[in-house]
């Protein structure tokens, strides 16, 4: 149904700050156009918006960049002098956790395939008001629920990209779920996509090149 990961957007308060951020310290490239920077991550877009349009990009989310296991000590050693750094195991897998200039947490991930520094997006945090609705809604999308939290007031899905549900609360290095996020995904028929779950959506758009639905947290998908 969703066939991949397209675009992550965040609000930026400042957008050269926040450029200047992602290019200094991860290293992207960036391309400004219309009111908004893009950085190519892999095959996917982190896209930074300065408040003012609609859909905004994500408030204080929590989210994960991939690199290959064998350049995660080189980003652990880059990023230890400017950075107060957390870090956690998973298994065999270790992440490092950080902060940029608008809240989010950043997170590197060892785990990604590929040559390149950074090789995509793996993981998005939601904030959600009730996680069996939310998981409802993302599970006729086609994501499919392979990790509970023991309280169950949040819940990982795997898909395009893997996301965690979480009601109001703090994570690993004290990271929130976002507010009002923006997430673009491939879709082997949007319309259909849409037309799965419209009946629990805040808002269905058509767009001139896709489908862009309003989930029942506030969070903007679009499927093209």
């Amino acid at each position: 149904m969703l066939a991949g990961l397209r675009w992550l957007a965040l609000e930026a308060k400042y957008l050269d700050r926040a450029r200047s951020f992602y290019e200094t310290h991860l290293d992207l490239s960036a391309r400004e156009s219309d009111g908004e920077v893009a950085f190519e991550v892999g095959d996917h877009r982190l896209v930074l918006r300065e408040p003012g349009g609609v859909p905004r990009g994500g408030l204080h989310t929590h989210f994960a960049f991939a690199a290959p296991a064998d350049r995660y000590d080189e980003w652990y050693d880059c990023l230890d002098g400017e950075f107060d750094l957390v870090e956690h195991e998973f298994g065999s897998a270790r992440s490092l956790y950080f902060y940029d200039p608008d809240g989010n947490c950043v997170e590197i991930g060892g785990g990604g395939d590929g040559d390149e520094a950074i090789t995509g997006i793996f993981e998005i945090v939601l904030e959600v008001e009730d996680v069996e609705r939310a998981e409802s809604f993302y599970g006729d999308l086609g994501f499919e629920t392979y990790d509970r939290g023991s309280d169950r007031r949040r819940v990982r899905m795997g898909g395009p990209v893997d996301l965690e549900l979480w009601e109001p609360q703090l994570g690993i290095a004290d990271a929130r779920g976002g507010v009002h996020v923006d997430v673009g995904f491939d879709a082997d028929d949007p319309n259909a996509a849409a037309e799965r779950v419209a009946d629990r959506a805040c808002d269905v758009r058509t767009l001139s090149d896709g489908v862009r639905v309003r989930d029942p947290d506030g969070h903007s998908l679009t499927f093209r």
